[in-house]
């Protein structure tokens, strides 16, 4: 990547959380508490549906793969983030930076063509219950969620190869905890700015339809429910649409607003805290989201976690 005065950048400068050593450790602290909560919580959702044959179903066959995306998205930023804090060094390297954005905007934009996915599963499932091994068979639940993989994968690389060809006026300091494209773009030229329009408006258009999409689906979901004549059946209903659409609302609100908010709402401790709530915090509830209201998650992680105590409990007589 070029200044405007034909110099090449070699590195960017990340944001600092604090000057004083004493904040520096406890933001290394806290983020390598949430971390570890989003590394034990998705890789128990993981587990837990790979281990039980009962849970082989679409609705948790997405779920599998949400889970694998929310471990690679937080472990793209955060790891950075507690070594800019340990160590003190804001440092990253160009090829590190492109490669922090592609991988960013690969696992989220894939996550949010799963989540879309996810809605049309459940609108199945609830409205179209006799079609359902015939729409979203084993086969067919497979080529979905490889298209929300490679359609992510293509709109990463269109969205980074677009951002690090533009020349910077600005210096190389990102504004931000790690390389988002936002803060990048700050940097460049004005009238190099222009050509992330196009690609903008391509994103706009992704995000509201896959937005109307859901919205659609969830409004056919709630009129068939509402027509249950059991309240059992949709209290069963809504216990496996609500986390859903609670996950829904907080990817989609966070991402539209760090991306689309105007420029003249932006200020630093805005953008950061915005940034954490897209990229941090989703990974890091989204477990406790879908297993607090989802019974047969509950069961099949309690089984899972007894089956273990007991073996563990058998080895150790064992090797007594």
């Amino acid at each position: 990547m070029k200044m405007s005065n034909g110099s090449f950048i070699t590195q960017f400068l990340l944001l600092a959380f604090a000057d004083t050593r004493e904040l520096q450790l406890l933001h290394f602290w806290l983020f390598l508490g949430i971390y570890l909560a989003a590394l034990l919580g998705n890789g128990l959702i993981i587990t837990t549906i790979a281990c039980d044959h009962h849970l082989h179903t679409p609705m948790y066959f997405f779920l599998l793969n949400l889970s694998l995306l929310d471990l690679g998205s937080i472990s793209t930023t955060v790891p950075k983030a507690m070594a800019t804090s340990l160590w003190n060094n804001r440092a990253i390297s160009y090829l590190g930076c492109a490669a922090q954005v592609f991988l960013l905007i690969f696992l989220i934009s894939a996550e949010y063509f799963l989540l879309t996915l996810m809605a049309y599963d459940r609108y199945v499932a609830i409205c179209k219950p006799l079609h359902y091994g015939t729409l979203l068979g084993s086969r067919a639940c497979v080529h979905m969620a490889a298209a929300a993989w490679g359609c992510g994968f293509l709109y990463a690389v269109l969205h980074t190869a677009n951002t690090f060809s533009l020349p910077l006026c600005q210096g190389n300091a990102v504004d931000q905890f790690f390389c988002e494209i936002p803060q990048i773009l700050k940097l460049a030229c004005s009238d190099a700015y222009l050509r992330e329009v196009g690609v903008l408006v391509v994103s706009v258009c992704l995000v509201f339809g896959c937005f109307v999409f859901i919205v659609l689906s969830y409004g056919h979901i709630f009129r068939a429910v509402l027509r249950f004549p059991s309240e059992q059946g949709r209290h069963k209903a809504f216990s496996t649409c609500l986390p859903h659409l609670a996950v829904v609302s907080l990817f989609v609100s966070t991402v539209i607003f760090a991306y689309l908010k105007p420029p003249s709402i932006s200020s630093p401790h805005l953008d950061l805290l915005v940034a954490v709530l897209y990229s941090v915090v989703p990974p890091a509830v989204n477990p406790l989201i879908y297993s607090m209201r989802n019974q047969e998650i509950k069961d099949a992680l309690r089984k899972l976690i007894t089956g273990c105590f007991s073996e563990g409990i058998k080895f150790l007589l064992y090797s007594a």
